[in-house]
């Protein structure tokens, strides 16, 4: 199976640093790779999943593999030109959106660089779209607004003004998230997400 990822659709797209460093892909993902879509878990509840799910496709950890992979992290730190040595990598998988879900916000100071990998086969709502933002208070102030499209990638550097939010949506929404965790938070971010997961299969 050849690679997945475009490689050079990552190492060839603009960083946009006006507000805070961000690049956005339209399909970063190689034609062989379309039945990820449809192989993606089938994940009924919201919220992140790790990764280490059982009963993923070969095609589905092969590209998990490469996101994590070291080929990545180089073109990465490059592009934002930012020390990933001391890092751990998390990726997570999220395939339902709520209600709730959507509402501006930075991420934690513990990441680095955030990764969002988009899988629907399509998508057709106007809503539900990720917005890169110029403020903490109005969802229609963006920079850019990212597609939920298949192979639809966007990957910013976590600061504290990487305003980002979406207009809620109910139902299914397939993404992959992984991100570069500073080593003393790492722990904490895989056990959280662990035991959310081990959560959500109790009580379904």
């Amino acid at each position: 199976m050849g690679a997945l990822i475009d490689l050079n659709s990552i190492k060839s797209a603009p960083v946009d640093d006006t507000f805070f460093p961000f690049f956005s892909v339209p399909n970063c993902i190689v034609d062989h790779g379309k039945s990820i879509a449809k192989e993606f878990p089938d994940l009924e509840k919201g919220g992140s999943y790790p990764s280490n799910l059982p009963g993923l496709s070969d095609k589905i950890k092969k590209l998990i593999s490469e996101i994590e992979s070291d080929a990545m992290k180089e073109v990465l730190s490059e592009k934002f030109q930012v020390d990933l040595s001391n890092t751990e990598v998390i990726t997570t998988l999220r395939g339902y959106s709520r209600m709730k879900d959507g509402k501006i916000h930075t991420d934690s100071k513990s990441k680095v660089l955030t990764f969002l990998l988009y899988l629907n086969e399509e998508w057709n709502n106007e809503k539900g779209l990720l917005r890169m933002l110029k403020n903490d208070f109005n969802l229609e102030d963006f920079i850019r607004e990212i597609p939920a499209s298949f192979g639809s990638l966007v990957v910013f550097k976590v600061t504290e003004n990487c305003w980002h939010g979406f207009h809620p949506v109910e139902g299914k929404r397939l993404s992959m998230q992984m991100n570069y965790v500073k080593k003393e938070s790492a722990a904490s971010h895989k056990i959280r997400h662990g035991f959310s997961s081990f959560l959500k299969k109790l009580f379904s």
